[in-house]
């Protein structure tokens, strides 16, 4: 941390799919649902991927810091757009009604 800003963080993911299975069902989550949700990152580790994480160090925030930026997309090459797609995962996606009663969220109809 520096002023406020991470500067570096890491982690080691869930990487056995039956540790991660049990994750699921502990959240009411079924198989299916785990798959049509997070398919793009479960199926890998039908093929053996290995554990995946690690310490990140935010140069690109540090960079910000410095040219005394508010926003590391000014500073980052090829920033994400502020619009939360994410063409990779497919988010967002619809979210079931269960869910957002759950949260104690609801979803108005757009304008």
């Amino acid at each position: 941390m520096l002023n406020g800003w991470e500067l570096g963080s890491g982690s080691i993911r869930i990487h056995e799919p039956d540790l991660q299975q049990r994750i699921f069902t502990a959240l009411g989550i079924s198989a299916e649902d785990a798959d049509r949700r997070f398919g793009f990152f479960l199926t890998p580790f039908s093929y053996g991927a290995p554990p995946h994480g690690g310490f990140a160090v935010g140069i690109d925030r540090l960079v910000a810091i410095l040219a005394g930026e508010d926003n590391i997309r000014e500073v980052i090459a090829f920033p994400k757009t502020q619009s939360g797609l994410d063409p990779m995962t497919g988010a967002p996606t619809p979210i079931d009604a269960r869910q957002l009663r759950e949260l104690g969220i609801r979803v108005l109809p757009t304008a």
